[in-house]
């Protein structure tokens, strides 16, 4: 039994004969037309006209749309099972999974760096637009912009206890920014011959450590307000720089294809990584919790801080370094573009790593398995980073909450991005 009326029918078979005249189908064609007995003439202005293509493609659409909202359906399903032990336990676990929590707009120019205020809710970007934006990532409300840079902004980063900020740029210089007296400029360090790619505070925040397109490797005394140290050992740009925990290490890489882990107190190299086949974009210390995992992988026994070490380049490649031996333990390949990003996950249990892909990956470290891939932005990932929030008893920016409930501590992940958004990934 048919399910169409006559005048479906015909519509249809109409349809179809323009399909067919269409894509030069003649003999099938001819016999269609003689079967059903059409009076048809091809009119590219008729309403059957290129009518197949049309549902065809909506129907496609449609059963995607489905599978969309049936996948997101289960999701929130078996989020809305869990207990509230069950979630408190995989909470721990938490990666980022689309869509983002909230989505940050302003800047004119591709997002550089992001960064999490260590006790409050708020969130500073750093953009090739030469501007530092402040935001209270919670309610996803803009709070200001600092605005004395003069070219792109590369990098920034907390002191440890949130009362400074420290950023570098491309106008060759590195700014102080008092959080606590209106976000005043309170110093700049000039004395880089090139642009400053990387900044950070030293884990006693009475340093601050830089990096360059010069070669340089360069410390400042935050106090005194000069350099005290310089090192050398690149022949390229240096891109990134970042201290171990305990503050005795360095890790740097740069455009020469290298990583070095560099003795703070004397600037002796102690490890030189080589092995990528282009240029490395970024070095992190792997932290002491994520030391079990990697044993598991490696089979590597010792618990000294900034022992293991991360390394993301322009191959499509990570590579998970032993600093004490200069040896590879383990090459994670799963990129399709250049890796700009690697953060190690709180647990310690996975390694997050972003990209020129656009995707968010996610790497089960005592495996070296991708376990996930999330589509993040619509352009290039140059930048990603880990906060912590305060849920419950009080709120994020401290106060003190008025329910009486239990406080917890829950993990947030920022991304920013070359299409000048930043994403805040919330459980």
């Amino acid at each position: 039994m048919s399910l169409l009326s006559e005048r479906q029918k015909e519509e249809l078979n109409k349809s179809i004969l323009d399909y067919l005249h269409s894509q030069n189908l003649t003999e099938a064609y001819n016999v269609l037309k003689s079967q059903t007995g059409l009076d048809f003439t091809p009119d590219p202005k008729a309403k059957y006209a290129g009518l197949l293509e049309k549902k065809w493609t909506s129907v496609i659409r449609l059963q995607k749309k489905i599978m969309e909202l049936e996948n997101r359906n289960a999701a929130l399903q078996e989020e809305l099972s869990f207990s509230p032990a069950k979630r408190a336990a995989s909470q721990s676990d938490w990666v980022p999974r689309a869509p983002a929590g909230r989505v940050l707009t302003g800047h004119r120019e591709e997002i550089m760096r992001v960064a999490f205020h260590p006790s409050f809710s708020l969130l500073a970007s750093a953009s090739k637009d030469a501007t530092i934006k402040i935001w209270d990532w919670e309610t996803g409300e803009f709070e200001r912009t600092l605005k004395r840079h003069t070219r792109a902004v590369q990098d920034i980063h907390f002191d440890s206890k949130g009362k400074f900020l420290v950023s570098c740029s491309s106008d060759l210089l590195i700014k102080i920014w008092d959080t606590e007296n209106d976000w005043n400029n309170t110093k700049t360090f000039a004395g880089h011959d090139h642009s400053v790619s990387s900044v950070r505070f030293m884990p006693n925040d009475d340093f601050i450590v830089s990096a360059s397109r010069d070669r340089t490797i360069r410390v400042w005394n935050v106090a005194m307000g000069h350099q005290v140290k310089m090192f050398h050992g690149h022949n390229d740009w240096v891109r990134s720089v970042v201290p171990s925990d305990d503050g005795r290490l360095l890790a740097s890489c740069s455009n020469d294809h290298t990583a070095r882990i560099i003795d703070f107190q004397s600037g002796e190299t102690k490890a030189d990584l080589r092995g990528h086949e282009n240029v490395i974009e970024c070095v992190e210390f792997a932290p002491i919790n994520a030391y079990p995992a990697i044993r598991e992988l490696a089979g590597i026994t010792s618990k000294q801080p900034g022992l293991f070490a991360v390394t993301g380049a322009r191959d499509k490649t990570i590579k998970l370094w032993d600093t004490t031996t200069s040896q590879l333990i383990r090459n994670l390949a799963g990129h399709d573009n250049w890796v700009r990003a690697l953060v190690f996950h709180p647990n310690g249990k996975f390694l997050l790593s972003a990209g020129d892909d656009k995707m968010i990956r996610v790497w089960e470290l005592s495996t070296g398995r991708c376990m996930k891939s999330v589509e993040a932005h619509s352009h290039f990932i140059p930048t990603m980073t880990w906060g912590r929030a305060t849920v419950g008893g009080s709120k994020v920016n401290g106060a003190n909450g008025t329910g009486g409930e239990e406080e917890k501590r829950i993990n947030v992940l920022a991304t920013g991005s070359v299409d000048q958004t930043i994403k805040i990934w919330t459980p």
